[in-house]
């Protein structure tokens, strides 16, 4: 058996951006290897008794809550509600419960994730605006959902973004100060496993330090990591922020990231996995919810308590309901899926797929936001880019073995050092016929994403040596949709991103390459940087420009706003899936809590507003005013 060890610098990379390495610096003998297993096979029985595979090992006939989908929000709600003795908290997960894999660990091991067991591997429809290119979308399929996968990126957002739910919702609690506790509640600074100083790498004192989510800056220093922040003094425009996270998220400055000691945090080991010590939760894996069922009328308002649920494809279907609430945390992908086939949805959509209306909700599946990102390459004067890791076997394996042994070395580093949020110049001609689509002036346009190696979508590795600035539209004004493809559950939804459908962000990632060009010329890049690579180099014009980003581009894996929220009361097209409170309406016993939730994309990685949301989302349910 080989042994897959990434390259990691990016959410994707080609196929050749893997190392394969024999295995044998993991095993040294069969006697230390049945040790080994013993000692697990203890911890598991002792950690993860609540966790069942079969609809047959449930406990309960009902529970209190049922959370649809262990994943990035719904860990936080198992293990927020479960807090309250008296209530019995049901967990369904349609994926596996192996979040403690080391290949999810392992945080330079995240490119093996894609398209892997711990992927749902959704493919989007061919999109016009890519150049009919289809587009793998990468969702998790694992406890702890896209946070056990995804490339580990902690970003809060901008006050203005908060702000902006706030706005839309009609609701101030969804404001960056009233949220502002809930950031706090629930992350956990920790230190380098290099052991040095973060001092100039983010304001320590913005930060909580208590709560379960751990993450870090880089936990080692590369070359380039300087040459980075000495280039923000060097170019007008491009200003060091030492901390994104404080609200106003604008300059370039050291990526924090969901990383402690070494390994990944995800939501299912932040959360899920403490919860599971507690006789009140179980958490059932392997199966999938089809649909959730009206179990009573109140007042003519349908009580969704119900769900219907099963292994696979044509076996038995269960059900079971709830006493107090079914909560959607499928996710941005299956939430509205859930929705739809539940006879929630357009009506005329439903009727199409001979699936009844129960609500009229045309706005279910509707209003998709995603952050197109194109990759940007140039070759470099060294030969100490972590290239290595795929150029040399022996290297790799000895990085490899280190990290096994302490979680130290190059593969404890998160997929990049450094980000940067960036705005369009107030002047750009673009604002001559489109209105600022972004939350404010806190809020970027696009975002920056240094990486020390070769990243490609589209190309195979052509060896040597490279550094890659990734170029991303953080307020994209293009909307997408999820869409029914049968009434059978277990057939993959349409998922259509409809990236570059607007002039807007055409013109935005045209720019920010634009940009990335500027930034680079800075002096504290010769030298090093030779020249810029392949495509990217070719493309000059903004046509070419344009081209160049439509035939490259893919997705950030940010999906979002598919069942979002409005103001509470308000009804029809554009006034959203959910009341401020999250729950669904035009129904009674239904919440969502996921990042189809939100009412705007914010102008950051989405995996932390997913957690704000969900802290904020336990609170409301169990009727607590302050945090």
């Amino acid at each position: 058996m080989n042994l897959m060890v990434p390259f990691c610098l990016c959410h994707r990379l080609h196929p050749s951006a893997y190392v394969m390495l024999e295995p044998t610096h993991l095993v040294r003998s069969t006697a230390n290897m049945l040790k080994l297993v013993v000692v697990l096979a203890s911890l598991v029985s002792l950690s993860f008794a609540r966790l069942l595979t079969s609809p047959d090992q449930l406990s309960a006939s009902e529970y209190d809550y049922i959370i649809v989908g262990g994943g990035t929000a719904g860990s936080v709600l198992a293990n927020r509600l479960s807090e309250d003795e008296d209530s019995k908290i049901l967990v369904i997960e349609a994926g596996s419960s192996d979040f403690r894999n080391l290949a999810i660990e392992g945080p330079q091991n995240a490119p093996r994730l894609i398209n892997s067991q711990f992927d749902w591997n959704f493919t989007t429809v061919n999109v016009p605006g890519l150049n009919g290119r289809s587009l793998p979308y990468e969702r998790g399929f694992v406890l702890g959902g896209s946070s056990s996968i995804n490339f580990m990126a902690y970003t809060r957002g901008s006050e203005d973004d908060f702000n902006r739910w706030a706005n839309v919702t009609g609701d101030d609690q969804w404001s960056w100060d009233s949220l502002h506790p809930y950031m706090l509640k629930l992350e956990r600074f920790t230190r380098a496993t290099d052991g040095h100083d973060p001092i100039g790498e983010l304001n320590v004192t913005l930060h909580g330090t208590t709560g379960p989510v751990g993450f870090s800056t880089a936990n080692m220093i590369l070359p380039a990591d300087h040459r980075v922040i000495n280039a923000t003094s060097q170019v007008d425009g491009f200003p060091f922020n030492l901390d994104y996270n404080s609200g106003d998220t604008l300059g370039i400055g050291w990526l924090q990231s969901t990383v402690a000691d070494g390994s990944r945090t995800s939501s299912a080991k932040a959360y899920l996995a403490p919860s599971l010590f507690r006789p009140n939760v179980d958490v059932l894996v392997h199966t999938l919810v089809t649909r959730v069922i009206q179990t009573d009328t109140q007042d003519g308002v349908p009580v969704f308590k119900g769900v219907e649920f099963a292994q696979s494809a044509g076996s038995q279907i269960f059900s079971l309901n709830a006493t107090r609430e079914v909560i959607l945390s499928a996710g941005a992908v299956k939430t509205p899926h859930i929705l739809m086939l539940s006879g929630i949805g357009d009506n005329a959509t439903l009727a199409e797929f001979g699936i009844e209306t129960i609500v009229d909700s045309p706005d279910v599946g509707q209003n998709l936001q995603d952050q197109p990102l194109v990759t940007n390459q140039f070759t470099v004067n060294s030969t100490d880019t972590l290239d290595v890791l795929r150029m040399n076997a022996t290297f790799a394996a000895e990085q490899q073995a280190l990290w096994d042994s302490s979680r130290t070395g190059l593969l404890s580093l998160s997929p990049s050092s450094h980000v940067g949020w960036l705005r369009l110049p107030d002047n750009s001609s673009i604002f001559q016929d489109v209105i600022d689509p972004s939350a404010g002036p806190t809020s970027a346009h696009y975002e920056f994403i240094f990486t020390d190696g070769f990243v490609s979508f589209v190309s195979e590795y052509p060896g040597g040596n490279f550094f890659t600035l990734l170029t991303v539209v953080l307020s994209p004004t293009s909307r997408g949709n999820i869409a029914l493809s049968s009434a059978d559950p277990f057939d993959a939804p349409i998922i259509n991103p409809n990236f570059y459908d607007t002039e807007f962000d055409i013109f935005t990632i045209r720019e920010s390459i634009k940009a990335a060009r500027t930034f680079m010329a800075a002096p504290s890049w010769d030298g090093w940087i030779e020249d810029e690579f392949g495509a990217f180099k070719a493309a000059v014009t903004d046509e070419q420009i344009e081209q160049y980003a439509r035939n490259t581009s893919d997705t950030i894996n940010h999906v979002s706003c598919t069942a979002s929220m409005g103001k509470t009361g308000s009804t029809g097209r554009g006034s959203g899936v959910l009341n401020s409170d999250l729950t669904v309406k035009g129904t009674i016993g239904l919440r969502v809590v996921d990042a189809s939730a939100f009412p705007f994309i914010p102008a950051a990685h989405t995996q932390v507003p997913t957690y704000i949301l969900a802290e904020r989302a336990s609170d409301i349910i169990r009727n607590i005013t302050s945090v």
